[in-house]
């Protein structure tokens, strides 16, 4: 008992289970207490400044400081709606629409309307004031002028109203998706326990800790600023990891009590063994979710701390409200049963199927390994050749209007709507002039290089006279290879050549200068994840089991896994497999901060059955057990509780899949399909397979020994494998 990892859940049990009513009380009142801050104090939201990087950066900061931000604008096309343009006809319509706009609430400049280089399209742009929430004024303005004109397609999109759409879609989205995960999941846990007051625990439990966490990160936000998405990322990892980790205790306490301990016994066995398991398993999550920080960048900054927190609850209240409720509802947790469910439990038994299949696996080890190993491996190549890029509009749905729109805007009107980049100059204000000057002569310089086109908007400068800016827009798309390319150029090249007597501190910025930097900062970021969270979880494994050879075991497993998932995002939405039946495009991509999180999250979440399998071998290790009989039973143990787990996380994530967001789907196919995976073919195969042929050299350096007075209840003899 000297290990303080067993020491401290079998404490913190004991007490709970002493004095139910006190744990059950204090944890609703801890998850009272964490909402009401929420309630109490505002969240620090990140703002842009906390995403500056690099000279994009440096640019962002100076054309704030001068105040020259661009307006939010809204960009009306007018186009024929079948055949040619009347261009009489787009011209009244351009008219009504200046007309109508000027007059609009929140407009401070309606430009006047320009045609496209081959007279098949007409753009109106309107600048909203600063601080402006929507653009509804303007869009009511456009309604009307379509209705007049049903000839031509009036149609408008810009900063706000695209803003707003992407917001709503996303909002229907995740609604849909918490909508459908909570009755899959109940029903999951229904056919888990066949019971339903069984089932509803871990739900139960995962939903309060969620609470509590976004609710505690309200004053932790004015330490790190929460992240737009981070309660999502709240919910995703809290509900997977407070389902299984209810899961794990809860089999265990029921596994216990049908082999003829008393409720407390019971639930003082799990503590010492499904409790262990839970604090090392969610130590690994922790782990692995700190890689995030390792990036540097305020988003995965703010999902580290959430996912952190959430887990640390979750775990927390896994030993300490979880024993109290088992042991105030005693015997009455297996009620009411659900008949049907119940009896096809008790017929299939604790590993009645895994049996069946982990036999030849355990009989022919080194055949399964290489078969398993051969599946993974294909898998995992594609992803030698993944390409990332940052979200674009190839990557929202053409199902919202105002996406096809910008589209249509960026085709005809490049300049307005294309990639582009500013060019940033603060100097003295009594050069002005010299600086306006040269800014003239880079766009002359840009544009005859053919990769940048003039703006139309001329060289800005501050109200002081020290900041000026010259914006460049591109006749390329945001993922045009050209795009990088062309950045590049112009800092390499053309600002030294036409800045470099200008006595003052340039910097390029814009989108795509953002973009660029944003790559050239994550470059080998990856790799330096993947070394540090791999690292961590080696420790702990090393830590708990004592045992170089599994450290390693599990590690390659890991990297096994991962390898395979970024092969499934790379085949499927790089090549477009199954594009047809996910109903997508493929952007020719993976979105670039997908594989970090695809990285941390499955590391992290594969490591609690992980942890749990290898946990209930060494029990059977310690009892005296060969380490091939130890391994037959402790998978076949775990195995249903393994699945359970597993079913509950490839659900949820699925439903991600099934979203409009093309975001959503890498995440929900990239998390399915990849812990699917690894629950079956990596963990139920290759663990066993390559334990088997390690033998009692899996322990090494030291087998594991059975502590004197720890009783570990027999398995029930029907569970057994016949003839081992």
């Amino acid at each position: 008992m000297g290990n303080p990892l067993t020491a401290a859940p079998m404490k913190a049990a004991r007490w709970s289970a002493e004095h139910p009513w006190r744990a059950i009380l204090g944890w609703i009142a801890f998850v009272a207490v964490a909402v009401g801050c929420a309630v109490a104090i505002p969240t620090h939201e990140t703002t842009d400044a906390d995403y500056r990087i690099g000279e994009s950066g440096r640019a962002d900061a100076m054309v704030t400081d001068a105040h020259l931000t661009q307006p939010d604008t809204e960009n009306i096309l007018i186009t024929a709606r079948s055949g040619a343009l009347d261009a009489d006809q787009a011209d009244r319509a351009a008219a009504e629409l200046v007309s109508g706009a000027r007059t609009a609430d929140g407009v401070t400049r309606v430009a006047e309307p320009q045609w496209d280089q081959d007279h098949t399209a007409l753009l109106v742009s309107v600048e909203l004031a600063a601080g402006a929430d929507d653009a509804d004024a303007v869009q009511a303005v456009t309604d009307d002028v379509q209705a007049s004109y049903s000839g031509l397609q009036v149609r408008e999109a810009g900063d706000l109203t695209i803003d707003a759409a992407i917001n709503d879609r996303v909002a229907d989205d995740l609604g849909s998706a918490e909508t459908i995960s909570l009755p899959i999941t109940l029903l999951l846990m229904a056919l888990a326990f066949g019971a339903l007051i069984a089932a509803g625990i871990p739900v139960l439990l995962a939903a309060s800790s969620v609470a509590a966490t976004i609710g505690l990160l309200a004053p932790l936000s004015h330490l790190v600023p929460a992240e737009l998405t981070v309660s999502s990322m709240i919910v995703l990892i809290g509900m997977a990891v407070g389902v299984d980790y209810s899961l794990f205790y809860l089999k265990r306490e029921r596994e216990e009590r049908a082999n003829g301990r008393t409720t407390l016994d019971a639930v003082e066995i799990a503590a010492r063994t499904s409790g262990h398991s839970i604090l090392v398993s969610g130590g690994a999550v922790i782990a692995s979710m700190a890689g995030l920080f390792v990036v540097g960048d305020a988003t995965f900054n703010s999902l580290a701390i959430g996912s952190i927190l959430v887990v640390a609850v979750a775990v927390l209240g896994s030993i300490t409200v979880l024993p109290a409720l088992l042991v105030k509802l005693g015997r009455f947790v297996d009620r009411p049963r659900v008949p049907l469910l119940w009896r096809l439990n008790r017929r299939i038994g604790r590993g009645g199927i895994s049996s069946r299949l982990l036999r030849p696996v355990v009989r022919h080890p080194a055949i399964a390994l290489v078969l398993s190993g051969v599946v993974v491996l294909g898998l995992a190549v594609p992803a030698l050749g993944m390409k990332t890029h940052s979200g674009t509009l190839d990557t929202l749905p053409a199902s919202i209007p105002q996406v096809q729109t910008v589209k249509d805007i960026s085709k005809v009107f490049p300049a307005d709507e294309g990639a582009s980049a500013n060019v940033v100059v603060k100097a003295d204000a009594a050069s002005q002039g010299d600086v306006e000057e040269a800014l003239r002569d880079l766009t002359d310089r840009a544009v005859a290089t053919g990769h940048f086109v003039a703006s139309g908007r001329g060289v800005q400068t501050s109200a002081d006279g020290t900041t000026s800016m010259v914006v460049l827009g591109m006749p390329y798309v945001e993922t045009d290879d050209r795009v990088n390319g062309a950045v590049r150029e112009l800092r390499d090249e053309l600002v030294p050549a036409a800045l470099g007597d200008v006595d003052g501190e340039h910097a390029v910025g814009g989108w795509a200068a953002e973009d660029l930097d944003f790559a050239d900062h994550q470059d080998g970021r990856l790799l330096l994840v993947i070394g540090f969270v791999l690292l961590l979880t080696m420790l702990i494994m090393v830590t708990t089991f004592r045992s170089v050879a599994l450290a390693i075991v599990s590690t390659i497993l890991n990297l096994a896994s991962v390898g395979a998932a970024f092969g499934v995002l790379t085949l499927v939405f790089q090549h477009g497999w199954g594009s047809g039946a996910l109903d997508f495009t493929t952007p020719g991509f993976v979105i670039d901060w997908l594989p970090l999180f695809v990285l941390v999250v499955l590391v992290g979440l594969s490591m609690d059955y992980h942890v749990f399998v290898l946990s209930r071998i060494r029990e059977h290790v310690d009892r005296g057990l060969p380490t091939r009989l130890a391994v037959e039973r402790g998978i076949a143990d775990t195995a249903g509780v393994v699945t359970s787990a597993a079913a509950v996380m490839v659900s949820v994530f699925a439903i991600f899949a099934t979203l409009s967001m093309v975001e959503m789907k890498m995440m929900g196919v990239g998390l399915s399909a990849s812990i699917l995976l690894d629950a079956t073919l990596i963990r139920l195969v290759m663990l066993p397979a390559i334990l088997v042929l390690l033998g009692e050299r899996a322990w090494w350096p030291r087998r594991p020994q059975r502590p004197r007075g720890v009783e570990i209840s027999e398995p029930d003899p029907a569970y057994a494998l016949s003839g081992r």
